[in-house]
This record gives structure tokens, C-alpha cells and sequence, in this order.
């Protein structure tokens, strides 16, 4: 495996179109989840889960997708109904962290939308650690209240993510990085 720090520094979005098969296998989809779960969950509130979808499943949500994206633009043509049908397709495996977020006596409600983030980028990371690439997105559907109803989620969820995982089609691409000078200040300089 490689050098932590070294796949940290490799680590590279990869467009879910730019993303074929293989995808990860059962064993390696349940190591990706149980990473995405080792993150900070101040109170142990568990303030996320995850809807996997894959095979077939990608494009029955697809076509959720599909109806809903159909229904709010009667006017839409139909290659760009079948672009919507095809959202959760492009990749061989689509995992949704799912925030589930709520009031608490003691914990804020941002350390647990931040806890959904961390699920999704050990989820990222971890892909990579597995030799899979891996693209985070939401798109309008993650804020589409009858998409999410359609999908599953429950009234007080969110979609944190989707995460796209599959082998890249080629190596991909680094893109600038930000300049450490123009992002990092010390406190009293």
C-alpha cells in the first residue's frame, strides 16, 4: 500500500464519466464504508449514513431522477431527460452520504453536517488507498426536495455527497494547487 502521506498528495478527483469497471467488489465496498464511518462524531450521534447504489440500481434512481428533473421541466427535450436517467450510471458504484443531522442539547448542528463531510472524504480517501479513483458531487438533485423524496431520504435529511467510484479511464490530470502563501496566516503576525 502506499505511504500515507504520499497517497494523501496523490489523491485527484476524477470526473464520474471519466470512471469504468471494475468498481469495488463487496469485500472492498464494505472496507470503503467502514472507513467513511471513522470520522469525528462528537456526542456519537451517528449524523449520516449511506445509500449505495449500484448495478441495477443506479438506473432505477435514474429514472427517479429522471421523473422528478421531467415533472419541474415539462419543456426538457428528450436527450436531456435521458442525461438526467443516466446521473447515477456514470460511474460503477455511487455511494450517497446521507446527513442526517438534528437539533441536540449539546451538539451543534454544523459538527454534524461537518461530521457528513468527513464521511464522504475518508470515503474519497479511502477509495484511492484501494487503487479506485473517486469524484464528490452533489448537483441539483442533492437539493431537489422531490428528488430526495423520491430517493428515500427522510424529511430532515440532506445529501452530504455522491461519491462516484470507479477505476479511471486514464491517469488523471493534477490541477493547480493553492499557493500555501495566499491561504495560511499566523495568528499575532
Amino acid at each position: 500500500m502506499t505511504n500515507a502521506i504520499d497517497l494523501l498528495k496523490t489523491r485527484r478527483s476524477v470526473k464520474p464519466m471519466e470512471l469504468i469497471a471494475p468498481g469495488p467488489n463487496p469485500s472492498e465496498l464494505q472496507t470503503l464504508l467502514t472507513i467513511a464511518s471513522r470520522v469525528p462524531d462528537h456526542g456519537k450521534l451517528t449524523p449520516w449514513r449511506f445509500v449505495v447504489f449500484e448495478g441495477e440500481a443506479r438506473k432505477a434512481a435514474g429514472e427517479k431522477i429522471a421523473a422528478v428533473f421531467k415533472a419541474a421541466n415539462p419543456q426538457a427535450s428528450a436527450d436531456q431527460i435521458d442525461f438526467e436517467r443516466n446521473r447515477l450510471a456514470r460511474a460503477p458504484l455511487v455511494v450517497a452520504v446521507v446527513s442526517r443531522a438534528g437539533p441536540h442539547v449539546k451538539i451543534p448542528l454544523w459538527e454534524q453536517e461537518l461530521s457528513s463531510g468527513a464521511a464522504a472524504m475518508n470515503l474519497v480517501t479511502a477509495a484511492h488507498a484501494l487503487g479506485y479513483a473517486a469524484s464528490w458531487l452533489t448537483e441539483w438533485y442533492a437539493y431537489d426536495r422531490a428528488a430526495l423524496d423520491a430517493l428515500g431520504l427522510a424529511p430532515n435529511e440532506k445529501i452530504a455527497g455522491f461519491v462516484h467510484i470507479g477505476t479511471p479511464a486514464r491517469p488523471p490530470d493534477d490541477r493547480p494547487r493553492p499557493d500555501l502563501s495566499q491561504i495560511v496566516s499566523r495568528y499575532g503576525s
